[in-house]
């Protein structure tokens, strides 16, 4: 180990822009067994880790580097997957830059340990080798847990449950499970197969799958609460914020989460009329896309692919302050992505259907309450951008939960999102749990895991809680 002073940070090979624009395809390789061992052993194994610190997870990145640096890779993964559902889908999409590999001791002058990289290479050999198991109860027991969301957050609250000998009941308003990591990230960043292939291992385990079954429609949640010892809401955010700006109406003005769920069954083989028809379809295309965050590059690096004539982005701060990861800015900048920073539209234009975006520049003003600089407009300075195509990447906002689910008496905060008791994750109705986005608003996909996991144990205090009392009430 401590090899960081003598050994250069090296990611895996990234293939080249041209190549990558053709296909969507993961760009990045994967380590070879030695490049893998010798990428870990540049840990410092320092004494207060601050890369398990700033993990949502708290995961042992330590212990599996230094067990990686010595060749026992399935000892590796062993202590990987006990603190991570799903460590093959956090090594591709975690913002490391932002998290683990952005508090790394040694990262001031020798550049981070290249976490996310080793912790796919691990996981990815796991499952070459059969290592990854299906969840297995010691005891199956006869309570039953229904889970609503069928995404990370639903998905990790399962297989932990099940662990734990309970019958698990996922329902999800789609035909496949997985959520965003099937239909809202693309497969430049997750290939789809990486999620499928979880999926069927939890199905494999026991955990029973109700797809294009939509609370509300399908069943009510009073219904469900009837049905299940306990129910956990964990349908994310699907919500999409509005522009509010003049001519925001026109056709040719999409939400992202349209737009990349549109490409993502496209890929998948599903037939896609909006696509087909040019709707949805960046191809020939003058693209602007507004918005900052991680949605947003998903956005114009998926242009750039579906052959769009040009890639704009619209961001009303600096390349500093935008909350997307850095290395997916660097990422889309190498594809052909023109970043136009310090901008924010002002009102869209066409003769039934938009033509262009009218912009005005920004200045960085004084920071508010949360430490980020405060946008201005700056008179005078309004320009004309043509456009065919302009997405909407500004956020999620939670639906209307409790109208959806014939459920008026569940509360929400002024948010939307779903109110809990955040020391057992239990909302106001009794035994009706919720975890993930719908609790703390467009988050990361470790954020829904770690919650995923941490409602399952609440789940499972609550149900031998209730048990216990039951049986001593008989006595």
């Amino acid at each position: 180990m401590q090899r960081f002073t003598k050994l250069a940070k090296a990611m895996p090979d990234k293939r080249d822009a041209d190549d990558r624009r053709a296909d969507f395809d993961e760009i990045y390789g994967r380590y070879s067994a030695t490049e893998a061992t010798a990428q870990a052993s540049r840990c410092s194994q320092c004494g207060v880790p601050f890369c398990q610190v700033h993990c949502p997870l708290h995961n042992n990145i330590p212990d599996w580097l230094k067990l990686t640096a010595e060749g026992r890779l399935q000892e590796a993964y062993e202590i990987s997957q006990a603190t991570n559902s799903f460590p093959e889908v956090c090594g591709r999409i975690c913002p490391q830059d932002r998290l683990c590999e952005g508090n790394c001791v040694i990262e001031k002058g020798f550049e981070s340990v290249s976490i996310g990289a080793v912790e796919k290479y691990i996981t990815d050999a796991a499952w070459e080798q059969g290592w990854v198991a299906a969840p297995v109860a010691r005891t199956e027991r006869g309570q039953s847990v229904g889970i609503i969301g069928g995404g990370p957050a639903g998905l990790a609250a399962a297989e932990a449950l099940r662990r734990k000998g309970y019958q698990v009941h996922i329902y999800d308003r789609y035909d496949r499970m997985g959520g965003l990591l099937i239909y809202g990230i693309p497969g430049f960043k997750l290939e789809k197969d990486v999620v499928e292939r979880r999926t069927k291992l939890l199905a494999d385990g026991g955990i029973h799958m109700h797809s294009n079954f939509e609370v509300g429609r399908d069943a009510m949640l009073s219904e469900l609460r009837e049905k299940h010892d306990a129910l956990l809401v964990a349908t994310g955010v699907y919500k999409a914020r509005e522009l509010e700006a003049p001519g925001d109406t026109l056709p040719g003005i999409v939400p992202a989460l349209s737009y990349l769920v549109a490409s993502n069954k496209v890929g998948l083989g599903d037939p896609v009329p909006d696509f087909d028809s040019g709707v949805l379809n960046a191809k020939d295309k003058k693209v602007v896309v507004i918005g900052g965050g991680d949605t947003a590059m998903d956005c114009v690096r998926t242009a750039v692919r579906q052959g769009a004539a040009s890639v704009k982005l619209l961001y009303r701060r600096n390349r500093a302050n935008m909350p997307g990861s850095q290395r997916e800015v660097q990422n889309a900048e190498e594809e052909g992505v023109d970043f136009v920073w310090l901008t924010a539209p002002e009102s869209f234009h066409g003769a039934g259907h938009v033509r262009s975006v009218k912009a005005v520049e920004m200045h960085l003003g004084l920071p508010d309450a949360s430490g980020r600089q405060v946008p201005t407009k700056l008179d005078g300075s309004e320009f004309i951008l043509e456009a065919d195509l302009v997405i909407k990447a500004l956020g999620f906002d939670p639906e209307d939960v409790p109208t959806l689910f014939g459920a008026p008496e569940l509360a929400v905060t002024r948010w939307g999102t779903l109110r809990v008791d955040h020391k057992t994750m239990m909302s106001n109705l009794d035994g009706v749990f919720a975890a993930g986005d719908i609790v703390r608003g467009a988050s990361l996909v470790v954020w829904a895991i770690r919650d995923g996991r941490d409602a399952a144990e609440s789940i499972h205090r609550y149900i031998q809680s209730k048990a216990g009392s039951l049986a001593a009430a008989a006595e």
